[in-house]
């Protein structure tokens, strides 16, 4: 199985690639970025790219599944700027896909295209899009993700969160498996969905782990 990953500078690409680099069955990994990587390995080909709004030229065809881990947090930003984060950028990789491809979008507890929130309403919209499109969507919505294995959030009160709940980590995600999970299980799950093509195309965090 060959795969793409993007965002893999992020703390849930980072665990992602990881998982995809350590699966058997995982013989090339793609790594989509707009800047170099620090991770060298065998199966791992990196791609630096510009911009994340045009494709063109770009050929992905000969890959089973993508892995759309690219993601900004709403705080402070205008809804046209996150739209173009959010949106633009998930449908323009999709477009660039072969048709029934397995597509599996990062996306986020609480994604609703009706809520009253400006960042469920274009999470919902970019879930709706990319699972209508061309290939096989899929969309994750993880809650509380414990990073693991050095992955680390970008933004800073993120990663400050994390860090204060890190003794609380893992019993969150044992106690509470329906809002919690790891970087390690999202992996995992994404490589099961790539690998069985399952019916259900929304995942929440109790899905996940069940499959991670």
């Amino acid at each position: 199985m060959k795969v793409i990953v993007f965002g893999a500078t992020g703390m849930v690409g980072h665990g992602v690639l990881r998982e995809c680099l350590l699966a058997d069955d995982v013989e090339e990994v793609l790594a989509v970025t707009r800047s170099p990587l620090a991770v060298e390995h065998a199966k791992l080909r990196s791609r630096v790219h510009d911009n994340f709004a045009d494709f063109t030229g770009v050929d992905f065809a000969g890959y089973d599944a993508c892995f759309f881990c690219l993601g900004v947090s709403s705080v402070g930003m205008s809804e046209a700027d996150y739209r173009r984060v959010t949106y633009d950028y998930a449908l323009a990789a999709v477009r660039a896909m072969p048709a029934d491809q397995v597509f599996v979008y990062v996306s986020g507890a609480g994604t609703d295209t009706n809520g009253r929130q400006m960042w469920q309403r274009v999470k919902g919209r970019t879930e709706d899009d990319v699972i209508a499109s061309q290939v096989r969507g899929y969309a994750f919505r993880p809650g509380f993700i414990r990073p693991m294995h050095g992955a680390r959030s970008k933004v800073w009160y993120f990663h400050a969160l994390y860090v204060a709940l890190t003794p609380l980590s893992a019993l969150l995600v044992r106690g509470f498996p329906g809002i919690a999970t790891t970087t390690e299980r999202l992996g995992r799950a994404m490589l099961r969905v790539a690998r069985d093509r399952p019916d259900q195309r929304v995942w929440d965090s109790k899905a996940i782990n069940a499959a991670g």
